[in-house]
């Protein structure tokens, strides 16, 4: 088994479980992680197929994957703030004396 596999087979495996985790899940945070758990599976799947031959890799995915992350630490930041947003909304406000 060669690593390209291996990390087919994780990412895969990863995506799998962030979908199952986002369609199972009732709590939005849990929603947010298992979001940032399928982007990671998405990440390693293009890792693996950067690998064209035993010598030679093409640096495109690993561009791609290293914009992704920047991407989706931005869009989990925003998601997070929506959340607590959300969450002082639903809280009712209490009279100042």
């Amino acid at each position: 088994m060669n690593s390209a596999l291996l990390y087919s087979i994780t990412g895969v495996g990863l995506f799998a479980i962030g979908l199952l985790g986002i369609v199972l899940a009732s709590h939005i945070m849990r929603k947010v992680l298992a979001l940032n758990v399928m982007g990671v599976g998405i990440f390693m799947l293009l890792i693996a197929l950067a690998k064209q031959s035993e010598s030679v890799v093409d640096p495109v995915p690993h561009a791609m994957v290293l914009t992704g992350i920047v991407i989706a630490a931005a869009g989990t930041a925003l998601a997070l703030n929506l959340m607590v947003r959300l969450h002082e909304m639903g809280k009712p406000k209490r009279d100042k004396l």
